[in-house]
């Protein structure tokens, strides 16, 4: 696992106890698109279930987690594939 996959685990983790965090590094997918870079880390899908979220809307929920990765995503992740849910929720 990379630094910015550890960063986003980190992070997410602390903001959010989540109940469940996945964080995948997708950017193998798109190597020659824009924005990857060489050794990856630049492309993610996370699915993240937190009662952070219950009673929130979609588009708040993605406010908060942009919120607390907004270091990274001006940085090293260029593509955030997001699924943000309240326990019981599926996805």
């Amino acid at each position: 696992m990379g630094a910015v996959t550890e960063t986003i685990r980190h992070k997410l983790g602390a903001a959010f106890s989540p109940t469940r965090l996945d964080v995948v590094d997708d950017s193998d997918r798109h190597k020659g698109h824009a924005g990857a870079r060489e050794g990856g880390e630049s492309h993610f899908t996370v699915t993240l279930e937190s009662a952070s979220f219950a009673g929130v809307g979609r588009v708040q929920r993605q406010r908060m987690v942009y919120a607390a990765l907004a270091e990274e995503l001006a940085g090293p992740i260029h593509a955030l594939s997001l699924k943000a849910l309240a326990p019981g929720e599926t996805a």
